[in-house]
């Protein structure tokens, strides 16, 4: 397999990996792949397990994922106007899903860390530990927002998703791009490449080519415009070591606009119903 670039696990354990070219789909993956991958996330760093507020960059973190709690909640909700049943794969703290319950949603989430299942117990959402313990029933919508990147064994794993979908259920994907203007301008030091978690970086046309061989249709993209702020606000800091708030924004501010032309935005969010 072609090297796409070598890169290292800036936020935990400071390792070398590298990404290499998928044989047949505009995607990367990384390697090796840990086979003792928990231990990655065993880290006060690893923030999306957490609802620390205690550095400016987890307090700016924690204020996007406010914001964009809404628009998830929004955008779901223009597909589907009864029996509103979700699932939410990965979910974290359980704040989405949270958000969901407030709207109306019968909510079900699957988050395999304990620490972040309990912080998601404390605002009464109860996750479970594994999918095998969801698969009972099936859902008009599954939610994966920045999940399908972490998911070992991807084939299987999307089969079984699609398998927990109603007839018209329908799939939300969000997951960062390796296309954009912001991968492309801090290269190695690009936050939303997170190795070895990530262990999958897709693109445009490897999302539409992965779900179409599972009889699955894009039928929306979206752009999270607010990530390549928060990515290039944490990849100045793996480059530089420091936190440079001007710089960040600025390598946001262009790849936001130079996405309006190209569509490449730092990290996009594709609904995909059944063909």
């Amino acid at each position: 397999m072609k090297s796409y670039l070598k890169t290292k696990d800036y936020s935990v354990s400071k390792e070398d990996f590298e990404l290499v070219q998928h044989p047949e789909l505009e995607m990367l993956m990384t390697k090796p792949q840990p086979k003792d991958i928990e231990r990655y996330y065993e880290s006060e760093n690893y923030i999306s397990h957490s609802d620390s507020r205690k550095s400016l960059l987890e307090k700016t973190y924690q204020f996007v994922k406010r914001v964009t709690l809404f628009q998830k909640v929004k955008l779901v909700d223009r597909y589907v106007q009864d029996d509103k049943s979700i699932l939410d794969i990965g979910a974290g703290t359980g704040d989405f899903l949270f958000a969901a319950a407030q709207k109306g949603w019968t909510i079900s989430g699957v988050e395999p860390n304990s620490e972040a299942r309990k912080r998601a117990f404390q605002k009464s959402v109860v996750l479970s530990s594994d999918i095998e313990s969801v698969m009972h029933r099936k859902y008009k919508v599954i939610t994966l927002w920045h999940v399908l990147e972490h998911l070992s064994d991807l084939e299987n794993q999307i089969l079984k998703m699609i398998s927990l979908l109603e007839e018209r259920g329908v799939l939300v994907v969000a997951v960062p791009n390796f296309n954009s203007y912001d991968a492309k301008y801090y290269q190695e030091y690009w936050a939303a490449y997170d190795v070895p978690r990530h262990l999958w970086h897709f693109s445009r046309n490897a999302i539409k080519k992965l779900f179409h061989k599972h009889g699955m249709e894009v039928v929306e993209t979206r752009p999270m415009v607010f990530d390549s702020f928060y990515v290039s606000l944490l990849s100045e800091k793996y480059k530089t070591g420091k936190t440079n708030y001007l710089r960040a924004f600025q390598v946001g501010l262009r790849s936001n606009i130079n996405a309006w032309s190209t569509k490449e935005y730092s990290s996009l969010i594709y609904v995909l119903k059944k063909a």
